[in-house]
């Protein structure tokens, strides 16, 4: 932890004490992850990317692809210059060698799609005087997001745990409105994403039960904010707001599996306290059918 630049203050190395489980919540709070206070697979996961500096080592395309805080620092400063390396997520992909080559294509490196020694100092050098607040992914993504019908719509719907009966219910409301809906099922959230990708739709909307208070998230990293997925976030919110009962965070930007291995627009619906979801199973389906709606219409907003 001290090494990501949290915590301190341990009163025994080697002890999970109070002062740990603080710097741990911090953690996951900075990083857009669930603040439970645990050091589970995902929390473990974005400390070792998090431990990584553009320069450490090489980058490039390979499986299982790199991941680390060095390649969302590579794709934040090639989206910056107008090379499009998709969103900025962290994960060297397709489009982030794709972009990398075409840099180095027109700053006369070798093209080898290796962020290496020379293409790293390059790309330092130019980004230092490059528009970081207007990266080329969102202006790409925003653009790409244009008005529709719920007939010109692919939307997955994922059950992620005890959200069974809502989600099938959106899926059949959508389907009933003219959409190509998937019902999808399975707790794990990398599975669920990489399935979602390959179905090709246009929107993801996650479907979960809480116990307690419940949230609604969106992707989004230091540099890049998902126009598509904070829209639908804010209407499903302001939507499920009106529930009696319901206790919903958000919207807020996460980084959660889910949300940043998708390939399109992503909400996650965790809905809590579990009480007040199961007396108004069929208003939050509804609701939520909704907000979709008004998103296909408008899906950067009003």
């Amino acid at each position: 932890m001290s090494a990501a630049g949290f915590g301190g203050g341990w009163t025994e190395v080697g002890t999970f004490d109070p002062a740990t489980e603080a710097a741990v919540l911090s953690f996951q709070e900075a990083r857009g992850l669930r603040r439970d206070g645990i050091c589970g697979p995902q929390t473990w996961a974005a400390l070792v990317e998090a431990g990584y500096r553009l320069g450490d080592r090489l980058l490039y395309l390979r499986t299982p692809m790199q991941r680390g805080d060095d390649v969302a620092d590579l794709q934040r400063r090639l989206s910056a210059l107008g090379f499009d390396a998709g969103r900025i997520d962290g994960i060297f992909g397709p489009d982030t060698r794709r972009a990398l080559e075409e840099f180095q294509r027109n700053a006369g490196l070798p093209v080898d799609g290796i962020a290496g020694h020379a293409t790293t100092r390059e790309l330092r050098r130019l980004s230092a005087r490059a528009d970081v607040d207007h990266p080329v992914a969102v202006v790409r993504d925003a653009l790409g997001l244009g008005p529709r019908s719920m007939r010109e719509l692919t939307v997955v719907i994922g059950e992620l745990g005890g959200g069974a009966t809502i989600a099938a219910a959106l899926a059949r409301l959508a389907r009933e409105a003219g959409a190509r809906a998937l019902l999808l099922a399975d707790p794990d959230e990398s599975h669920l994403a990489a399935t979602t990708n390959r179905c090709g739709a246009e929107v993801f909307v996650g479907v979960a039960l809480r116990p307690d208070d419940g949230a609604v998230a969106y992707y989004a990293s230091t540099g890049y904010v998902s126009p598509g997925g904070r829209s639908l976030g804010q209407r499903i919110h302001q939507e499920l707001a009106a529930v009696p009962g319901l206790r919903l965070d958000g919207p807020q930007g996460m980084r959660l599996p889910i949300l940043r291995e998708t390939r399109m627009p992503a909400v996650l619906v965790e809905l809590g306290p579990a009480p007040a979801v199961v007396r108004h199973a069929g208003t939050v389906a509804r609701r939520l059918a909704r907000a979709l709606d008004a998103w296909a219409a408008a899906p950067t907003g009003p």
